[in-house]
């Protein structure tokens, strides 16, 4: 029975490795026809490549920025700019939402506000941000950690407040303090949602600096990509904006891996 089991196991296991091989090849495939039926368009006429670009103009660019340095220097400013605007908003959105669960006088309060804030168009704010931190990394950081930070608000405090009712009520009855509440119950049952809340800061980090850094960069993916199109370099515009899905990507793949430890853990 334990062998008929153990075989059952194993084969499941080799399905399992098989389908995910599938999906990784079949990936690869669609983005390598992609890129191979816009060369081919690109260099037939079809599609017009000043305007389009191609795959290899864009990897001549790539190697171009490479080999005078300034791709190193403009990956350095636009990271430096977007991790640190990622770690300010997450780490402080996170307390604001445990000070707003905390108190319910606070949460009412400020409700009106919060949503205000975030129906606001943030880069209505831009001149104001640049009168106060100058036109500079300062300002830049700044737009990130507010696109980020009311976002990483209301989706921590929602996950504070979806922590089981019953739960609560129990260790209540049984003497629990507020804060006994907070570290074993309620933390320890957010942590999927402040995985979910890491997962959206990617995005929402990458927007916010890419979007002060159109406003006053002067180095950075986004200066690049505003003076491509200054310039009419359609190929530098398409080369930034490929390597900005790939540092985007690459940083996704970091908050997962983060969630892979943080189950095995549990």
């Amino acid at each position: 029975m334990n062998n008929l089991l153990s075989n059952e196991r194993k084969r499941y296991l080799k399905k399992v490795k098989l389908d995910k091989i599938l999906v990784n090849v079949t990936r690869i495939l669609i983005l390598l026809v992609f890129l191979g039926l816009w060369e081919v368009l690109a260099r037939l006429n079809v599609i017009d490549s000043f305007l389009m670009s191609m795959p290899s103009k864009i990897v001549a660019t790539i190697i171009e920025l490479s080999k005078s340095g300034e791709l190193g220097m403009h990956l350095t400013t636009t990271l430096y700019e977007t991790v640190l605007g990622f770690l300010i908003a997450t780490s402080l959105g996170t307390i604001i939402a445990l000070l707003l669960w905390w108190s319910e006088f606070l949460r009412k309060v400020l409700e009106p506000y919060i949503v205000v804030l975030n129906s606001l168009p943030k880069i209505a704010l831009g001149p104001i941000i640049i009168v106060w931190f100058g036109a500079g990394t300062k300002s830049i950081i700044f737009m990130a950690v507010l696109i980020t930070i009311i976002v990483t608000v209301i989706t921590m405090l929602n996950g504070f407040l979806a922590t089981e009712q019953t739960k609560i009520l129990l260790m209540r009855s049984l003497g629990a303090s507020k804060l006994q509440m907070l570290y074993k119950l309620v933390l320890p049952s957010s942590i999927p949602t402040f995985i979910s809340c890491l997962k959206i800061n990617v995005g929402m980090a990458w927007i916010g600096s890419i979007m002060g850094e159109y406003l006053v960069s002067k180095q950075g993916i986004g200066y690049l990509i505003v003076y491509g199109g200054q310039v009419f370099r359609l190929d530098l515009v398409m080369a930034s904006t490929i390597i900005l899905c790939a540092l985007a990507g690459l940083m996704y793949a970091l908050v997962a891996l983060l969630e892979k430890i943080l189950i095995k853990k549990k």
